[in-house]
């Protein structure tokens, strides 16, 4: 379900967007909801200045990618003991956890 997630700092153009994002974290909610999404982002090349002004959104959205993030054994590792083998994800008292889990 969440493979091939593109790394850490990668820059992108979301569809319908003028201004491309850097992503900044993968699998994430948005504080009080319910919606995990595939990745969040801020502003590129400015970054993140304020947390209101950060991005969710899925792979989906993805409309041109200008620089696939840095990617070493530590992150073709995390790729695979942990991206790579997520099931279906809920959000459960403001927390990211696998369908089903206790």
């Amino acid at each position: 379900m969440y493979k091939n997630l593109l790394p850490i700092g990668s820059v992108v153009l979301l569809r319908g967007g003028t201004k491309r994002v850097m992503i900044c974290g993968r699998i994430q909610a948005r504080a009080g909801s319910d919606r995990i999404y595939d990745y969040s982002a801020c502003w590129y090349p400015e970054g993140i200045t304020r947390p209101d002004e950060m991005f969710f959104f899925d792979r989906d959205a993805v409309e041109t990618v200008f620089f696939v993030g840095f990617q070493d054994k530590e992150e073709l590792d995390f790729r695979a003991a942990v991206l790579d083998r997520l099931g279906e994800l809920e959000v459960r008292d403001g927390r990211i956890v696998s369908k089903g889990q206790v």
